[in-house]
């Protein structure tokens, strides 16, 4: 089984991100972190992934959108986050 790809779109001082990398860490999944407190491309990028996000962090696992550290952590409270992470 291949190892997923997993990216988180984050801005500093977001507790949610910093949520949801401790959940990600706390596995020791690996994941693309792409900050976008000031703006720029990766914002636009993930505003084109997922058109209707406008908070961080946004989550995609082999590019499908997860959702926020909310969504997360409800794959992970039901069971279904380490099947989605291959763990």
């Amino acid at each position: 089984m291949s190892v997923p790809k997993v990216e988180i779109y984050t801005k500093m001082y977001c507790g949610y991100c910093y949520r949801a990398k401790r959940l990600l860490d706390s596995k020791g999944v690996e994941y693309e972190e792409y900050d976008i407190t000031l703006g720029g491309p990766k914002r636009a990028e993930m505003k084109e992934r997922k058109p209707d996000a406008i908070t961080v962090p946004q989550i995609f696992i082999d590019d499908k959108a997860i959702g926020g550290s909310d969504e997360l952590a409800a794959l992970e409270r039901d069971g279904k986050l380490d099947g989605l992470l291959g763990l």
